[in-house]
């Protein structure tokens, strides 16, 4: 089964790292664009949160830089484990074998991608909501009917699931926010619009080399 997995997924991830370079690239120079009209200015560093819209856009830009953040580290370990080229290209020019930077900096720029959205997304309340209703969903399945009997003497066990629902929600959600306290200020930092073109112009620029020449910026 891990075999089946890393033949055929893990691997070709890894052979691919040249073209996730290039959607790197893309969804960074989406997100300069797009950082730029909200803030009107393209060297504007600072924004007020209550300036930021939560658009249609913003939202599908969210939810593609997340999944490309994560397939982009994933692309970067297993060329980092599997010793697999970037790409065909790479195979002729310069050796059927990984290429250390590319996959340094698959991982960290997908890690970035992936961090990037997080000050768009309440990410605390979504996780508060998502555990509190999985915890009272579990509770109302196992509890037992005579601890239901029981309950229902002293308090409607409708409203106690409510009440566990809430507590976990606000522990969870405190918890989340002071745990991402620190993947805010990146992302921030991230979302002015200069520092995401040159990381998008960087990513085109190696994408390009490993893809058409074989060759690395190193």
């Amino acid at each position: 089964m891990i075999l089946q997995i890393v033949d055929g997924f893990l691997r070709p991830l890894a052979q691919f790292a040249g073209f996730f370079l290039f959607i790197l690239g893309i969804i960074w120079i989406i997100y300069t664009f797009h950082e730029a009209t909200r803030r009107k200015s393209f060297l504007k560093k600072q924004v007020e949160d209550w300036d930021f819209d939560i658009t249609k856009l913003l939202k599908i830009l969210t939810f593609s830089g997340l999944v490309v953040g994560i397939l982009a580290i994933l692309a970067g370990s297993a060329g980092l484990i599997l010793n697999e080229p970037p790409s065909v290209a790479y195979i002729t020019t310069t050796g059927n074998e990984r290429n250390l930077f590319t996959c340094i900096v698959l991982i960290i720029l997908g890690l970035l991608t992936f961090i990037k959205p997080l000050n768009d997304i309440p990410i605390a309340s979504m996780a508060g909501i998502l555990v509190g209703l999985f915890i009272s969903i579990l509770i109302a399945f196992l509890i037992p009917d005579n601890a239901v009997d029981f309950i229902a003497e002293y308090i409607n066990p409708k409203l106690l699931l409510v009440i566990i629902f809430v507590i976990i929600f606000a522990i969870v959600a405190v918890a989340v926010k002071f745990w991402t306290a620190g993947f805010m200020f990146i992302s921030k930092i991230l979302s002015w619009p200069p520092l995401a073109m040159i990381i998008a112009i960087f990513c085109f620029v190696q994408g390009f080399l490993l893809i058409s020449m074989g060759i690395s910026i190193l």
